[in-house]
């Protein structure tokens, strides 16, 4: 398995068992890579996932960077707020378990919310940095 695979599987597993992001976005957890037609409000989706070799010796480490995406329909921005504090309480500094990889870090790096182009949308946007290593 990838890196970039073994670390998304892993946040996705995270995510989808930590009470917070539950309690917001239901049990089970509304997180998509591809979001069905007509989805229920509001909703996680996995966005851009970049790497690159971060090697300060010889551990062949890659510095990753995962781009989440908040959806809600609530009418503010109290919703998508209330999401991203979640996925920061399940994410940063966890200590995940990814298969054939080490997590030597991961924090969430920046966040971002505004109304979407259709005027009733409201997204937010969670950016999460990681650093793994070969187990």
């Amino acid at each position: 398995m990838s890196a970039e695979k073994a670390l998304a599987a892993a946040m996705r597993a995270a995510l989808m068992a930590h009470a917070d992001v539950k309690a917001v976005l239901g049990d089970a957890a509304r997180i998509y890579d591809d979001p069905p037609a007509d989805p229920v409000f509001p909703y996680l989706t996995l966005g851009r996932l970049e790497a690159r070799p971060a090697d300060a010796s010889e551990a062949e480490a890659l510095e990753h960077v995962v781009t989440l995406h908040v959806w809600s329909r609530y009418g503010g921005r109290a919703e998508a707020l209330d999401v991203i504090a979640a996925v920061r309480a399940a994410l940063h500094n966890s200590p995940l378990t990814l298969l054939g990889r080490k997590l030597v870090l991961m924090l969430v790096s920046f966040t971002d919310v505004f109304r979407s182009g259709d005027g009733r949308t409201t997204h937010g946007v969670v950016r999460v940095r990681a650093l793994t290593e070969p187990e």
